[in-house]
């Protein structure tokens, strides 16, 4: 018998049991911030480019054309051509991913960190500040211009044609004495009776008549025309120096028409493939008796090879495509060595005459061994 009334029984409840609290384990916390930083930083803006490798083109193979036609890399008119060799002389070219108005994200400027044939670089370097995008294209497809006048130069001089240097109006500075009495265009021919064949001659030529008019001849529209200029006199850096206030263009006049056909590639650095792919289809038998060759480097007319950038790059570029061997100018060994892929061999080149004789090694099978290479030092 209770001795509570009904209402004041209660039942007997269970004992309950203690939750621990969970602990996330540190790494996973520093995995998950890690995660968010790397989210946060691929939206942030950047001021570096990634510099990769291009395509590689033989100079002795074909391109097609904009109407899907395929045409030889180089083709001349007004000379006996020959086939060309069963190996190949490629061009290397690099590729900047990024400009002003775009730039990688921190995530692919770290995966391009640690790749061995990609480079990051400042944006600067490859854009100076002030510079637009199609400005740099626009000055990068004028070099290539000129790279293939060089090279033809180089070329032809090499096989024994004539070739004759060109200096022209190519405009005028403000204030210049020779407005109106110059054209753009005009071709210089003599300055006080001296031919005119570079800029550094038509100079020496109006300073060494201290501040006298100078009789310029110049072809225009065909025809000689006869002018006198006086020059002003300007603070130069060794002194006073006198100007007829002309920028000059630099061109030739061949024997003989070449033409390369490439699109979308500018920049200096195909001249020295260039000129030994002209000198295959002029001459006869195979430059490089069948060999898979690469290589880059500037030419000037005198067959002088110039350093470049993005050299790096060109070799895996090279090593990808199948080649063999690699002509690199002599003054980018510093960034050669260490830095050769695969069994890729580098030959180290001044002059055009150096690969030529490299090639002779190369085609006859002697001599490749001591053929000259970037050493470390």
């Amino acid at each position: 018998m209770s001795l509570f009334p009904p209402e004041d029984t209660a039942p007997v409840e269970p004992a309950r049991r203690l939750r621990r609290p969970v602990r996330i384990p540190i790494g996973v916390w520093a995995l998950a911030v890690a995660l968010v930083a790397l989210l946060v930083l691929s939206f942030l803006p950047t001021a570096y480019v990634i510099q990769r490798q291009g395509p590689v083109v033989d100079t002795l193979g074909t391109v097609s054309t904009a109407e899907g036609e395929d045409v030889p890399l180089i083709s001349v008119e007004g000379a006996k051509t020959y086939p060309v060799s069963e190996g190949s002389l490629n061009l290397t070219t690099v590729q900047v991913v990024g400009n002003r108005e775009w730039t990688p994200s921190w995530f692919e400027l770290a995966l391009a960190w640690f790749d061995r044939s990609k480079a990051v670089l400042p944006i600067e370097q490859i854009y100076p500040e002030g510079v637009t995008t199609r400005e740099r294209n626009e000055e990068s497809a004028a070099l290539m211009v000129d790279s293939q006048k060089e090279a033809t130069a180089a070329a032809l001089t090499e096989l024994g044609y004539d070739v004759r240097p060109t200096v022209s109006v190519y405009g005028f500075s403000e204030d210049s004495p020779a407005t109106g009495l110059l054209e753009e265009g005009d071709v210089f021919v003599t300055a006080d009776g001296t031919p005119i064949e570079s800029t550094d001659t038509l100079r020496e030529v109006i300073n060494a008549g201290e501040g006298e008019a100078v009789e310029l001849a110049v072809l225009r529209g065909g025809e000689e025309v006869t002018v006198e200029v006086t020059p002003r006199q300007s603070d130069g850096e060794e002194g006073p120096v006198w100007l007829i206030g002309v920028t000059t263009s630099h061109d030739y006049e061949f024997p003989i028409e070449v033409t390369i056909q490439l699109d979308r590639i500018g920049g200096p650095s195909a001249g020295q493939m260039f000129a030994l792919g002209m000198i295959d289809v002029l001459t006869e038998g195979e430059l490089t008796g069948g060999a898979q060759i690469a290589g880059t480097g500037s030419i000037d007319s005198e067959g002088t090879i110039g350093r470049i950038g993005g050299i790096r790059q060109k070799l895996y570029g090279a090593e990808d495509a199948g080649a063999e061997y690699f002509f690199a100018p002599k003054s980018n060994c510093d960034e050669v060595v260490g830095h050769v892929p695969g069994d890729l061999r580098v030959v180290a080149v001044e002059t055009l005459d150096d690969s030529l004789a490299a090639l002779e090694a190369i085609r006859e099978g002697e001599g490749v061994d001591a053929l000259p290479t970037c050493a470390a030092g």
